[in-house]
């Protein structure tokens, strides 16, 4: 996209956001709900698509171009970002990096478009951290597949209209996982009920159950046997994604917290007066300012091709910890208030903690980091 261009993108959605989906946000977590009127806005300015190819209709952003999105995007509640985020990411990445022409003509434009969403269906109850412990089985019957099993966690899934299942055709272990699209309304397909989460309402996760759903050999996303190596690919993408998109709240939190700091006063002073409560909010935009740092300059050695891996994993591990500790700090500095029911920081505090746990958690990143560097 052109230098200008993308600045008008970066401009628009800003505006949108913070002038359109902040002053929604108690609606949507009381409601666990993104409005109509927001879902079809973001479907006109194309976010449902930001991260696919132009070819399909997206607005085939680098990744450099994407996190400074997500920057703006991730200002809001992590829910309007879910709304559209998986369909871009780790669903979308998978047909971008493995999917026929055929797929991709098929699905990529429709879920750029938002007229579908798609779903990354992964993880299971004994299969989460490593998923090459999966248990879901695709066994070959004639010209088709048959699936059994069941996802637990999947982000879209009471929504989504295509699944991207990862299943073992294989013996043990990740050479024997591969990955198929499977559309909603198949026989034996099921989705259960959105899941009551603690934070991110509006953002819905449910389990997908899988009894012997039958699809044709053409469903088959990639070579038999690289479906690991598939969602790492889409994983690893996602992973500077959800850094970005935690960047984008730490911010929000601390321009929350100097907002607060200025305005409320304690012993005839503003609190923000106090050098205690100075320290907490500088640490907080010394700890924001490393973050950006260093998800842009991932992004760039991810675009260059010069590191795929151990720039995304360091990425999610430090700005999803990161963000925590910033929301911790603008709850002290909130004090009694901050513990409160309808103040933005206690909301966002519940809602970061998740960043921590999907799309590999903290731990994961550092087995990821260390055992690159061990290499």
């Amino acid at each position: 996209m052109e230098q200008q261009d993308f600045a008008d993108v970066l401009a628009a959605v800003r505006a949108f956001v913070r002038d359109r989906v902040v002053p929604r946000e108690e609606e949507i977590e009381e409601t666990d709900a993104i409005p109509e009127a927001l879902r079809d806005a973001a479907r006109d300015m194309g976010l449902f698509g930001y991260a696919l190819p132009e070819a399909y209709g997206g607005l085939g952003l680098s990744l450099s171009e994407e996190v400074r999105l997500a920057f703006e995007i991730g200002y809001a509640s992590p829910a309007f970002r879910s709304m559209f985020g998986t369909s871009n990411g780790i669903a979308g990445q998978v047909l971008v990096h493995a999917g026929t022409e055929r797929q991709r003509d098929r699905w990529l434009p429709r879920l750029a478009s938002g007229e579908v969403i798609g779903a990354f269906a992964l993880t299971e109850a004994e299969a989460g951290s490593d998923p090459s412990a999966l248990a879901t089985t695709a066994r070959r019957d004639g010209d088709a597949y048959v699936i059994d099993g069941a996802k637990r966690f999947i982000t879209n899934a009471p929504e989504a209209d295509v699944f991207m299942v990862f299943a073992r055709t294989g013996g043990a272990g990740s050479r024997g996982i591969s990955t198929f699209l499977v559309e909603r309304g198949a026989a034996g397909l099921t989705i259960g009920p959105s899941d009551q989460k603690m934070g991110q309402r509006g953002a819905h996760t449910a389990e997908v159950f899988l009894d012997g759903v039958r699809v044709g050999a053409d469903a088959m996303v990639g070579p038999e046997g690289t479906g690991f190596r598939t969602a790492m690919a889409s994983l690893a993408h996602g992973r500077l994604s959800i850094a970005a998109v935690c960047v984008g709240l730490a911010q929000r939190l601390l321009d929350e917290t100097v907002a607060y700091a200025k305005e409320r006063s304690q012993g005839g002073r503003a609190i923000g007066e106090y050098q205690l409560i100075q320290g907490l909010i500088a640490d907080s935009q010394a700890e924001l300012y490393a973050g950006r740092s260093m998800v842009l300059e991932a992004a760039r050695a991810y675009d260059s091709g010069e590191d795929t891996k151990l720039g995304p994993s360091c990425a999610k591990y430090f700005c999803s910890e990161m963000v925590g500790r910033v929301a911790d700090r603008a709850v002290q500095v909130f004090g009694g208030m901050g513990y409160m029911r309808g103040v933005a920081v206690e909301r966002l505090y519940r809602d970061v903690r998740l960043f921590r746990i999907y799309e590999g958690t903290s731990q994961i990143q550092q087995l990821v980091i260390a055992r690159t560097l061990l290499r």
